[in-house]
């Protein structure tokens, strides 16, 4: 098809905070990285690096929406490179399109293998490559609104139950070493809410609950998500116990915060929280079941004592 004949690609909808597609071009070569940055810097968001390792931590911390991904490189390989994005779970997803010196039949077996959504051979033509990149943004734009009509909840505008239980799986499998933290959030007395307030009322207030909670838990890897009905669960990798304690105190703050008048409460003037924290440390024993079960717990100490308040523990620890 010819390159004018392509259909146009809205970014905006697809890539809304950003307003445009954001690209990774990774090559050790400038001369290479120059040309690219050429044919796409009008139209997108480009990222540079000039080894593996550079481009692993760009991915990390830009999250690209596609990556041009030069196969020979000197510390790490592209298929290396390739193969630890797709294994983490924030960057599985993302598109990548070998470049390569070679374009036999080999070479272009090995890409597919590897998990590249394509490749470019060089010396590369800049209509090709423009050609290619449209089409895999136009896919992974099309896979995005999907994935929003999948995993979104519509009233409160965060992920549903459905994107929290395959990502918790993910991330509970992908390093046990690692520490991972997950908060449970109940929305205190948020029934005899509905029924003073109305339930477009209540809707508007998880709504802005999950906003603010989405102001604290704030990296790429963390997870938001409606959990049940006036139920919130935040799923935080590489957080010690420590840290998920101060990040719950910070969330049940900010409801707080929010100052929505609940006059039918009865620990707080303002529409409160109760949160239970739970930490698979290095050390710690359990199961994933163990692990839900003991936020749970944590979640009901917390209403149980009171209400509006944090309460937590380690896995495998007693209390």
């Amino acid at each position: 098809m010819p390159i004018s004949n392509l259909p146009e690609l809205d970014s905006t909808l697809f890539f809304p905070q950003q307003g445009t597609a954001k690209l990774l071009i990774v090559d050790d070569h400038p001369i290479n990285i120059q040309m690219l940055y050429q044919v796409f810097s009008a139209d997108h968001q480009v990222y540079m690096a000039t080894n593996g390792k550079q481009a692993l931590e760009v991915c990390l911390k830009q999250q690209p929406d596609l990556i041009l991904l030069d196969i020979e490189m000197p510390d790490i390989s592209g298929y290396e490179v390739c193969a630890q994005l797709k294994a983490m779970p924030e960057t599985k997803d993302i598109p990548i399109i070998f470049v390569t010196s070679h374009s036999n039949e080999e070479t272009e077996t090995r890409c597919f293998q590897e998990g590249a959504a394509d490749f470019v051979s060089k010396p590369i033509n800049r209509n090709t490559v423009k050609a290619r990149v449209h089409t895999q943004l136009l896919l992974r734009a099309q896979a995005n609104l999907l994935r929003q009509l999948l995993y979104f909840d519509e009233v409160t505008e965060v992920h549903n139950r459905r994107y929290f239980d395959e990502r918790l799986h993910q991330e509970w499998q992908f390093d046990s070493q690692a520490p991972l933290s997950l908060i449970l959030i109940d929305v205190d007395f948020f029934k005899k809410y509905n029924e003073l307030y109305g339930h477009q009322e209540g809707n508007i207030s998880l709504r802005r609950i999950a906003k603010s909670t989405q102001l604290v838990v704030t990296r790429p890897r963390d997870v938001v998500a409606r959990y049940g009905d006036e139920n919130f669960a935040c799923l935080l990798p590489n957080t010690e116990f420590n840290h998920a304690m101060a990040i719950a105190e910070k969330i049940r703050a900010q409801i707080i915060a929010l100052e929505i008048h609940h006059s039918d409460s009865f620990v707080s003037p303002f529409v409160s929280a109760s949160l239970g924290v739970c930490c698979r440390g290095a050390q710690s024993s359990g199961s994933l079941d163990d692990f839900l079960h003991q936020a749970a717990e944590q979640l009901y100490k917390a209403k149980k004592n009171g209400k509006n308040q944090v309460c937590g523990a380690l896995l495998g620890s007693i209390g």
